[in-house]
């Protein structure tokens, strides 16, 4: 199986940039407040690579968490349903660039379940 090319970080809110995000997956366990689906321009939301409600409840983007959350988060990303979810994610985005697409907060991103998705993607 090929690569994924290129991962990148965006918030749904910004304007879809057809020729640099290549597939546009949204990668929240709920669907982005004011957001209407037609606005996304999404091309798939896999929901099953979100963390679970109770994981995100827990960790509520504490930065000093971040670690026991990115661990908690690859064990949950190892159960079948989320494992299956992420091998078509990385067979559909193979040699190409995936955008994921999040509603955190621009200055939550570096401590939230996308930087842990982006290096599972990119490592493997």
């Amino acid at each position: 199986m090929a690569k994924v090319r290129h991962v990148r970080v965006r918030r749904v809110y910004e304007e879809a940039r057809p020729r640099e995000d290549g597939l546009r997956v949204l990668v929240d366990g709920v669907w982005p407040r004011g957001m209407k689906k037609e606005d996304a321009r999404l091309d798939e939301w896999a929901k099953q690579v979100a963390p679970s409600t109770g994981l995100r409840k827990w960790y509520s983007h504490d930065p000093d968490k971040f670690g026991e959350f990115a661990e908690r988060y690859r064990a949950e990303l190892a159960e079948p349903e989320a494992a299956e979810a992420l091998g078509r994610l990385k067979e559909r985005a193979a040699g190409r660039t995936l955008t994921l697409l999040t509603s955190v907060k621009e200055e939550q991103l570096d401590y939230s379940h996308v930087a842990v998705l982006r290096e599972e993607l990119e490592g493997g």
